[in-house]
Formats: structure tokens, C-alpha cells, sequence
């Protein structure tokens, strides 16, 4: 009996591929406490997911 092997279609394709923009350092929130709310310390992070676009605060 002969072996086959099967191979999926996406074996071939890699598992992810990301995109990583240049960021550059603007400042820290004045309001720190504010910050450690929002999750990020830095103002040009702070873009929560809205279901469409992120926009800032």
C-alpha cells in the first residue's frame, strides 16, 4: 500500500504577516492615572477599537 501524503492548500502560505508602522516618541499623559486607564501612557497609542475605525479620545 503506497503512503500519500496530504498537504492542506494554506500549508504553503505563512501564518501571519504584520504591519508595524514607525512610531515616534510625542510625550507621556499629563494625567498618568488616566493613562494606566486607557491602557497606554502614550496619547498616540491611545486609539480604542470602535467596531470600525480607531479614532483618539
Amino acid at each position: 500500500m503506497k503512503d500519500y501524503l496530504y498537504r492542506e492548500p494554506c500549508d504553503e502560505f505563512p501564518i501571519a504577516m504584520a504591519y508595524v508602522p514607525w512610531q515616534h516618541f510625542n510625550g507621556i499623559c499629563e494625567n498618568l492615572e488616566k493613562g494606566f486607564c486607557n491602557g497606554t501612557v502614550f496619547p498616540e497609542l491611545d486609539k480604542p477599537f470602535t467596531g470600525r475605525r480607531c479614532c483618539n479620545r
